[in-house]
């Protein structure tokens, strides 16, 4: 039996680089006989946290938009593949936002054990060490606050800036083996 993958896809662009990995993967994770959900946060709506702390009365956040509704998938599968492009260092706000909101399930220790994350990160630069940042951001939230999850992988899409750029680099069998072995 095949796992529950869920992939969020922060790009902003629709086919953007990071978009177009997240495709492969799942293409290969279908071949594999995985059920696979994508989820384009661009075509959500996720605000973003204001601290205002009534989710820990709730247990879930308050405001009335997607978060909700993307958490409890994440909450749900095995295997979640988070994808961003690479903006000033950094994460892209899309993903950021989401990340946050998960504050409102934060404390249910365990919710996340044994979730396996695949981390797919693009950028125009080829140099891998101006991505670390964003690694760390993403690692630090599988690590520290999805306690119990486990890294699969790190797929690099450098060498990309515009769109559609990624088809040509190796990124593109890197993600779609990736898929394959989820």
């Amino acid at each position: 039996m095949g796992k529950k993958i869920l992939i969020i896809s922060a790009s902003p662009r629709k086919n953007g680089n990071s978009d177009i990995l997240c495709d492969e993967f799942a293409r290969g994770a279908i071949e594999a006989g995985h059920e696979v959900e994508k989820i384009r946060l661009a075509e959500k709506d996720v605000g973003y946290c204001t601290g205002c702390y009534v989710c820990t009365k709730l247990g879930k956040c308050c405001k009335k938009d997607d978060a909700n509704a993307i958490i409890e998938k994440m909450l749900s599968v095995d295997s979640i593949v988070l994808a961003t492009p690479v903006y000033f260092y950094s994460m892209d706000a899309q993903l950021k936002a989401l990340i946050d909101r998960t504050v409102s399930r934060w404390n249910e220790f365990g919710r996340f054990n044994g979730t396996e994350f695949w981390l797919v990160i693009t950028a125009a630069d080829t140099n891998r060490e101006m991505m670390n940042a964003t690694l760390e951001g993403l690692r630090g939230f599988m690590r520290d606050c999805m306690e119990g999850s486990i890294e699969r992988g790190v797929i690099y899409g450098t060498g990309a800036y515009e769109k559609g750029e990624i088809r040509s680099l190796p990124a593109m069998r890197e993600a779609y083996e990736a898929g394959l072995n989820a």
